[in-house]
């Protein structure tokens, strides 16, 4: 009985143990199958985004590739493009050198077809002359009974004659003809230069006036015992004048120069309102820095303006000297850049060296800078200090001569440089005494006017000539100095 039992056990526990071994191998199993599945989803997944990464690089590299082979194109298109124009533009060049050719060609032809009839022309003219010679000559041998070589002389003297009278004839008249042509061609030049020029007037004064914030101010210039008015007068070398103005003194000196650094000196030291002696020497020396370096960018924007180029440092000083000097009222540096440009305009229009013009145009008044401080006329000092810098020969004649009445044998820019100056100080409202006389042929012709006798048309016209008249007077005297 223990012997079946203990077989049944040993059999249960072999068939438990088989089961559970069963069970065991086919969970294991089943992890093992999804393992494996698992591992080919991924192995799947990884296999496309592999693929889609190749196809995203493939498509890049395709795009780059097509770019590059777009922009290979459009470079060889560029460039066949310019290839196309130069071609087309030598071949336009050919086709007018061609044309250019032609015309030569043509002109030629007719050249030598005119020359081939003159020459015919000369040839029977030749022989007709020797055939009348030779007629004259047999005549006068058997009229005089002269040898045939003393009628050849003859002849040959009264034909000399008869051709000087002609030349001389002929000279005489292209002489009338060509200073007829010439007044009239000057007259154009002379009122093209004019009407291109466009300087504004400067009259200036002895006098500058310098206005005050107060009355009060005038105490404080003057001073206690006028140390003060006498400290700047006697650093500026100028003349004060405080009288009954109100809130203004005036500064009174020929030297515009000096003028000028009292007036700026004064300005500030009324802005400043420290007034005392050691003050105001202190601000005279900076004013007259102030105007020496003024002085030199004047000179430089003549320089400019005058279109002249590079000249030396000591001309371009004393040009800047020019703002500050007047002659008969009228700015000399205004007036030696209207001279340059009226001159520069006259030998572009006659064809010469506009630069030379206006270079001895701009500098022919230097010597008006110090004509006060050297002896001799403003003329010979100007050459001098022109020929000490360095200017060439023509611009020194220029200089020197711009007031000479004899230039017979003087450069063109020189003639140039002398007529322009005329120009610019003749001008009506240009230089005082000039505008005293236009006032005066102003007034003469009122009084022409008002000689008539009296009608409806006549005083209307009349009426409107004296409005037109006090207009023009007007504006002349507000530009009086």
């Amino acid at each position: 009985m223990d012997k079946v039992v203990l077989a049944v056990v040993v059999i249960a526990g072999l068939l438990a143990g088989y089961y559970i071994r069963k069970y065991l191998a086919e969970s294991k199993i089943k992890r093992a199958e999804e393992t494996a599945e698992k591992i080919l989803a991924d192995a799947k997944q990884a296999a496309e985004t592999t693929k889609r990464e190749a196809q995203v690089r493939s498509k890049d590299e395709l795009y780059r590739l097509k770019e590059e082979l777009e922009r290979e194109m459009r470079e060889q298109g560029d460039k066949l493009r310019q290839f196309e124009r130069r071609l087309l533009q030598k071949e336009e060049s050919l086709d007018r050198r061609v044309d250019s050719f032609e015309k030569r060609e043509r002109l030629l032809g007719k050249r030598e077809r005119e020359t081939a009839a003159r020459e015919r022309e000369l040839n029977l003219l030749k022989e007709k002359r020797l055939v009348l010679l030779r007629e004259a000559q047999q005549e006068i041998a058997r009229i005089g009974g002269l040898s045939r070589n003393e009628a050849r002389e003859t002849l040959m003297n009264e034909m000399i004659c008869d051709a000087r009278e002609r030349a001389a004839r002929t000279i005489r008249d292209v002489e009338a003809e060509t200073r007829e042509n010439s007044q009239k061609i000057s007259r154009e030049i002379i009122s093209t230069a004019i009407q291109r020029c466009a300087t504004e007037y400067a009259a200036e004064t002895s006098v500058a006036v310098v206005y005050l914030p107060n009355d009060e101010m005038k105490g404080r210039i003057i001073g206690r015992e006028g140390r003060n008015i006498r400290a700047l007068e006697l650093a500026t070398g100028v003349d004060l004048i405080v009288d009954d103005t109100p809130e203004a003194v005036i500064i009174s000196c020929f030297d515009g120069i000096k003028r000028k650094i009292a007036e700026v000196a004064l300005e500030r030291l009324i802005q400043d309102g420290r007034i005392h002696p050691a003050r105001i020497e202190e601000i005279v020396a900076k004013a007259r820095k102030e105007i020496e370096s003024k002085m030199i960018e004047e000179g430089e924007q003549a320089l400019f303006e005058a279109r002249v180029g590079k000249v030396h440092p000591e001309l371009v000083r004393l040009l800047g000297r020019l703002r500050y000097r007047t002659s008969y009222g009228q700015n000399v540096l205004q007036h030696s850049k209207e001279v340059a440009h009226i001159a520069g305009v006259i030998a572009s229009e006659l064809g010469v060296d506009a630069r030379l013009a206006r270079r001895a145009g701009l500098l022919h008044d230097i010597g008006k800078a110090i004509d006060h401080e050297v002896e001799g006329t403003h003329a010979e000092i100007g050459a001098e200090i022109a020929r000490k810098c360095g200017e060439s020969k023509a611009v020194v004649e220029g200089i020197a001569m711009h007031h000479d009445n004899d230039l017979c044998e003087a450069r063109i820019s020189t003639v140039l440089v002398q007529a322009a100056d005329a120009l610019s100080a003749s001008r009506p409202g240009a230089r005082r005494e000039v505008l005293e006389s236009y006032v005066k042929r102003l007034e003469k012709l009122e009084q022409i006017a008002s000689s008539f006798k009296e009608s409806t048309r006549h005083t209307r016209f009349r009426r409107a000539g004296k409005l037109e008249y006090s207009l023009i007077r007007r504006k002349c005297r507000t530009m009086a100095p």
